[in-house]
């Protein structure tokens, strides 16, 4: 799993973003908590799991069976941030984009490397410019995702353009009603 990741693989800071009110509460007659409530137990609890681990000496205290506490050893020490939003809303996502730009910025500079540098992102631009004629090709022409894509981005771009088949081929200017 992904947390199985963090905790035992190669050390990789990792951010852990939480949302105190929830769009979607969910109340179970019997439950101890709401469903939002056992998403924030891991939201607060992972971030200590990361940074204290588990020793051998702790597990043994616990009578963990000795051949479970090599699978139930963790270092601790690895790095994490938490992020606590009051509401996920069009205006906290913006705050998110802002921090991570900067976080970005800040990195580069450190590491030495020009963030503002377009060369590093060539390819990817270059490579859109292939799947967006696919794209218009598709639509308009009616042509299928043939030559000169991977089979994942084949079959991606294929079930993207099933999903969105009602887009139309060449449409007026058409702006979305706010």
């Amino acid at each position: 799993s992904f947390y199985q990741l963090i905790h035992q693989g190669r050390v990789i800071p990792c951010d852990f973003i939480g949302v105190v009110k929830s769009q979607q509460p969910v109340y179970l007659k019997g439950e101890v908590v709401n469903n939002h409530d056992e998403l924030m137990s891991n939201f607060f609890a992972q971030p200590d799991a990361l940074a204290y681990g588990k020793t051998p000496e702790e597990l043994k205290k616990e009578n963990v069976s000795e051949h479970l506490i090599p699978h139930k050893t963790f270092t601790g020490n690895r790095p994490s941030l938490s992020i606590l939003l009051p509401t996920l809303d069009a205006y906290r996502i913006g705050q998110l984009l802002a921090i991570y730009e900067h976080r970005v910025a800040v990195q580069g500079f450190v590491w030495g490397i020009n963030s503002f540098d377009q060369w590093g992102v060539e390819l990817g631009k270059s490579l859109a410019t292939q799947v967006r004629k696919q794209l218009h090709a598709s639509r308009v022409k009616g042509e299928p995702v043939e030559e000169g894509f991977n089979f994942s981005t084949k079959t991606l771009l294929t079930r993207y353009l099933q999903a969105t088949s009602d887009v139309p081929a060449d449409p007026s200017t058409l702006l979305p009603n706010i």
